[in-house]
């Protein structure tokens, strides 16, 4: 997500549904495809990151977050 100007990494523990996770996963090993051997090389933890992220930056959490009137 390096794409947007100050950004910083933060590792946090997010609390998702297990079909959400299920889907990010399903949906990376989709787009990497199976290498020669049949196996898929493919990081789901930084995908579920980077969704997270780009879920974040596109839905204006910054906005969210500077509302202190939202509980």
């Amino acid at each position: 997500m390096g794409a947007y100007k100050d950004t910083i990494i933060v590792n946090a523990n997010v609390e998702m549904t297990t079909r959400s996770l299920q889907t990010i996963v399903e949906n990376a090993k989709k787009k990497a495809g199976r290498d020669e051997k049949g196996v898929y090389r493919v990081d789901t933890a930084d995908k579920v990151s980077e969704m997270i992220s780009r879920f974040l930056l596109e839905k204006d959490f910054e906005g969210y977050v500077k509302d202190i009137g939202k509980p």
